[in-house]
């Protein structure tokens, strides 16, 4: 079901689309819980190179995505790009935060992330334009603890796993990260506000970030 809205100054237009499933069937997005206690600025992580620890509060103010991003997967890092890019002026940071968590898709060393972006896949000259941290896990006993955060404070996207030999993690917990590219959207005040399935398209997330800048901008 899509629904249109309308123009709004300063803002691309837009149409929300929302998916209705039954219980095992992933859903789009769901929306975060409305009792989230804490925020992002209680965290931080160290920049992909190690060169300097960022405090999330440094982005207070600011609609923040989290993504744990896999980087061989070219085309959704481009759209990544183009999002950052489109939504930037209007407030929005993008995040990525790569793992070897799933199929072990991402087993290079922090140093050999970006050169393999820039050189083998995408390749092409490729440089993010967001924002990234240094590969960590994102589920399990020794998972971030910005994402143990994120997890607790939004409602799984999908009920079921995937096949548990792709899956390198213990224990496995309901609202843990599924596979590469789940998101999180953040509000301006630091609290989680959305979160998407892997596999909703980049059209999608930005459709429904926008729409969310609408209503936060009408209140």
């Amino acid at each position: 079901t899509c629904i249109p809205f309308p123009a709004w100054p300063g803002l691309p237009p837009v149409r929300a689309c929302f998916a209705f499933a039954s219980r095992r069937t992933p859903r789009t997005k769901v929306k975060c819980y409305d009792s989230v206690r804490g925020t992002i600025y209680d965290y931080g992580a160290l920049t992909i190179d190690g060169d300097e620890y960022i405090p999330f509060r440094k982005y207070a103010g600011k609609m923040v995505l989290f993504v744990n991003y896999l980087g061989k997967e070219g085309t959704a890092l481009g759209e990544l790009n183009a999002l950052q890019n489109e939504l930037g002026p209007y407030g929005l940071v993008v995040l990525g935060f790569p793992s070897n968590q799933f199929g072990k898709q991402e087993p290079g060393q922090n140093s050999e992330i970006l050169p393999a972006l820039k050189y083998v896949r995408p390749g092409g000259g490729f440089v993010p334009n967001f924002q990234l941290f240094q590969k960590g896990d994102v589920n399990g006993a020794k998972e971030q603890k910005v994402y143990s955060f994120l997890k607790n404070s939004c409602p799984p996207v999908a009920e079921e796993f995937g096949n548990p030999k792709n899956l390198f993690w213990e224990p496995l917990r309901n609202h843990d990260i599924k596979w590469n590219f789940e998101k999180f959207l953040v509000g301006p005040d630091g609290v989680p506000v959305m979160r998407w399935y892997h596999r909703a398209n980049i059209a999608t997330v930005k459709n429904d970030i926008v729409a969310y800048m609408r209503r936060q901008r009408g209140h």
